[in-house]
């Protein structure tokens, strides 16, 4: 068993006893102790964060959300889903709106100020979502020319502009979606942004869409929850690493964005 095998081993095995201690000041501690969570997921992003037509959630968030409340002994049915824009996720868990979040959340020195991660639960990276039979865009460098898609607000395609291709042609949408429906029309060449929300859309469109594999950036996917709740950051750390244990972690990557063709990564290692 490796050093990291090992460690994660330990802290699973420390779950039950992390979320058995005193809960202080926890809010999610003391509502999971009631059998309830309120958590943010994402309501718009397939394979991550999804709202089905029938009022179900699907995605690799909604399973590590599912997983850490049942670590935290709330069955499915004591959890509610509610919707977590991105510029929404500091003010729902400063509210006690939330008990936490598992919505892409990039965990940031700046957001640190304001709440509490656990995690990392999934490390991303840039990168472009183009047509399944398209040969010319092999990575960044190769957007001279062409059209690229990203949200408003995002540093995503300003990065490939400043970095990699300064003659791209920057096209901004309100969200991922409407970008995907412009790389599927033809309107745009490329859309970029973190590869596991980029493999969420090609396994919508299997055969259609395709990533290109080529990451450059790191972007370390945390929980947040309310600042300073050090016991239920231990509690939700001990949980994700039981997740990674188990096989759990890397089964519930296969099942929602494993058919886009996604390479399921490494597990990284969960810390307080």
């Amino acid at each position: 068993m490796s050093g990291a095998e090992s460690a994660m081993s330990s802290a699973a095995a420390g779950a039950s006893s992390a979320v058995a201690g005193a809960t202080g000041d926890s809010q999610v501690l003391t509502n999971a102790g009631e059998g309830k969570v309120t958590v943010g997921i994402k309501f718009d992003q397939p394979g991550l964060g999804l709202k089905n037509p029938d009022g179900s959630f699907s995605g690799f968030d909604v399973e590590v959300a599912k997983y850490v409340a049942g670590k935290l002994g709330v069955p499915e049915g004591g959890i509610t889903f509610v919707e977590s824009k991105s510029a929404e996720r500091e003010g729902l868990i400063d509210r006690g709106e939330v008990d936490y979040i598992v919505a892409t959340y990039s965990i940031t020195d700046a957001r640190k100020e304001k709440v509490n991660f656990a995690g990392p639960y999934f490390v991303a990276a840039q990168d472009l979502l183009v047509k399944s039979d398209n040969t010319d865009i092999t990575g960044p460098e190769a957007m001279a020319g062409k059209i690229l898609c990203s949200v408003t607000g995002s540093t995503s395609a300003q990065k490939v502009k400043d970095n990699y291709a300064a003659d791209v042609a920057l096209q901004e949408y309100g969200t991922y979606t409407e970008c995907v429906e412009a790389l599927r029309s033809g309107a745009v060449d490329a859309v970029t942004t973190d590869n596991v929300i980029l493999a969420g859309y090609a396994a919508q469109y299997p055969g259609e869409l395709k990533l290109v594999g080529k990451g450059f950036s790191t972007e370390n996917y945390g929980i947040g929850l309310k600042k300073g709740d050090t016991a239920g950051t231990e509690s939700i750390n001990a949980a994700i690493a039981a997740m990674i244990a188990d096989g759990s972690w890397k089964q519930a990557l296969e099942d929602t964005v494993g058919p886009s063709g996604f390479t399921i990564p490494a597990p990284p290692t969960p810390s307080s």
